[in-house]
Parts: C-alpha cells; sequence; structure tokens
C-alpha cells in the first residue's frame, strides 16, 4: 500500500488525536482547516477505500454481462482468463448460460498486491422447446457439408476473440428490433423431436425485409451472407471482447471493417439457414462466453401502430 493510503486507513481517533496534536503549533488560519479534518475523515476513508476496492456492476447469475472498475493500473484474472483493463480501471467479463455455481476473480494492484475474490453465481433453470417442421437437411447435415460448417464456425469463433480497446458496451444498449419474442436465452431446443444444443439468443419474429439496427456503437467484424445454420450472419465488435450476432438475416447493409452507430440501420431480417420462418436472432457474447442479451436491454418497447 502506498504511504498516503495508511494514514487514510488509519484508525479514527488516532487520526484526530494526531491532527489535534499538530493544531497546537498552527497560526490561527490554518487552525480553522485542520479543525474541520475530523469531519472530513470519513470522507478521506471512502476515497481511500474506493481507490483500492474491486467493484463490480451487474448481477451474479448465469447470461450476465459484468462491468468492473479497478484502480487504474491493476491487472485482472477471472477464471483464469487475463482481462483486458484500460486506462481508467475499468473492465468488462461475461458469465456463461452454463457457468459454475462459483467463480473466481484477481485482481493484482499496481503495487503488486494481490486479492483473490469468490462470487456465487446464481443458476437459471431454462424451458424446453420444441420446433418442428425445420428442413432435414440442416438438422443432421450431409456428410458433404461438414468441412462448409467447420469452416464457418471457425469464421464466427475468429471474430469473437478479438480483444478491441473499445468500450462501446459501457452505454446502454437498445433492441435493434421491435416485435413479438418467439425464442429466449438458454432455452433447451429439440428440432424434429431431436435435441440440439441450446438457444443462446433472443427471437424477435418481422416480417423479412423488416430494418435491424445496431443496438448499441460498434466495429463490423463479419459479415458473411450465407452460413449454413445460421444463414445471413452479422457480428458487431462492441469491445473487450463483447460483441453481438445477428443471424438468419434476408440482407446485411454494412461491411466488415466498418463502424456502425446505435440505432444505425445494419441488415434486414430474413429466414435463411435453419429457421421455420423470418425472425432475428439476436446473440451476445464475450469471447467465447454466450451472454442473454435481454438482460441488457429493458423490455419490448410496444410496435408503433
Amino acid at each position: 500500500m502506498k504511504p498516503c493510503v495508511i494514514l487514510f486507513v488509519s484508525s479514527s481517533i488516532s487520526a484526530i488525536n494526531q491532527i489535534n496534536a499538530m493544531n497546537l503549533a498552527m497560526p490561527h488560519k490554518m487552525r480553522l482547516l485542520s479543525n474541520s479534518l475530523p469531519l472530513l475523515l470519513p470522507f478521506l476513508l471512502l476515497i481511500s477505500a474506493d481507490l483500492l476496492a474491486l467493484e463490480v456492476k451487474g448481477k451474479w447469475e448465469q447470461g450476465q454481462l459484468l462491468i468492473g472498475r479497478v484502480e487504474p493500473g491493476s491487472q485482472v484474472v477471472f477464471q483464469e482468463r487475463r482481462v483486458r483493463v484500460d486506462e481508467d480501471g475499468l473492465f468488462v467479463f461475461g458469465l456463461d448460460r452454463d457457468a459454475p455455481a462459483k467463480v473466481a476473480l484477481t485482481v493484482t494492484d499496481p503495487s503488486g498486491d494481490i486479492e483473490q475474490h469468490q462470487f456465487q453465481v446464481n443458476q437459471r433453470e431454462y424451458t424446453i422447446q420444441r420446433i418442428n417442421g425445420v428442413p432435414a437437411r440442416t438438422v443432421n447435415p450431409p456428410a458433404e457439408q461438414i468441412e462448409r460448417i467447420r469452416r464457418e464456425s471457425a469464421l464466427t469463433r475468429s471474430a469473437r476473440s478479438k480483444d478491441l480497446p473499445r468500450r462501446d458496451f459501457d452505454q446502454p444498449f437498445q433492441w435493434p428490433l421491435v416485435g413479438p419474442i418467439t425464442g429466449v436465452y438458454g432455452s433447451q431446443r429439440y428440432f424434429n423431436g431431436e435435441p440440439r444444443q441450446p438457444h443462446y439468443g433472443v427471437d424477435v419474429a418481422a416480417p423479412t425485409g423488416t430494418v435491424v439496427v445496431a443496438p448499441v456503437d460498434g466495429v463490423v467484424t463479419l459479415a458473411y451472407d450465407d452460413m449454413f445454420f445460421s444463414g445471413g450472419t452479422l457480428i458487431v465488435d462492441h469491445g473487450h471482447g463483447v460483441s453481438s450476432t445477428f443471424i438468419h438475416l434476408h440482407k446485411i447493409l454494412v461491411e466488415e471493417g466498418q463502424e456502425v452507430k446505435q440505432g444505425e440501420p445494419i441488415a434486414q431480417v430474413g429466414a435463411t439457414g435453419r429457421v421455420t420462418g423470418p425472425h432475428l436472432d439476436w446473440r451476445m457474447n464475450w469471447f467465447d462466453q454466450r451472454i442473454d442479451p435481454q438482460t441488457l436491454v429493458g423490455p419490448m418497447p410496444r410496435a408503433e401502430s
């Protein structure tokens, strides 16, 4: 710890006695300032504690994105993964759909002092969703499509692995589309009666061609017109490993490397890939950790009549 911090975190009584002793030797004008220090001491204690404290904003629950702050220059490790910390001490991390009940976060301050923290993670219960009428070839892909699927999965993983020094994620998010919610995050899905991976996004039904807007600022890291499972696929990076993915798109209106602003049109709703009808599937990631988009926005707005 730094010497100034040790002074602030010393006991109140001892500090006040030290101030009073110093007060006797001070000129009258300086005594007035000194007399107010005992009243300010609790605030000094609070300020010094804040400089050293770990602050985390968000809910410790599966599917949540949490934003933290530490003393600038500190290092943060979450679940054995080094986390980007910006010049203001801001960092972000996510809790996957299947995050364990207890997670670890380690902070090393600029002086080398290490603080280890453990947090309890609320375990969610997920619904079961049965979807029939899906094209059989997208439920059990033919052998000749396997290499294509692997190649497209690698492109998606690469786009989500970027650790850009942006902090667009530290803004209020908005819905990229207004409409009825037809699928929710985390649900276990059965396609034509066969169990498959859980659903990692939120589905919003809308006619083909309906405009999709950016939920928050970002930069386009993937724009792919026709993936086997996800059809038209768009990924927008919001910084520090946080990204939005929009799939089953009819048309992509932006290009890779393009900066986008919140509310800017970026795509059109479609029915491409493994789907039974037109809708937007919006997904959120912190690197490979799946985040529930609905935790970042308020209730779905009413559609304008």
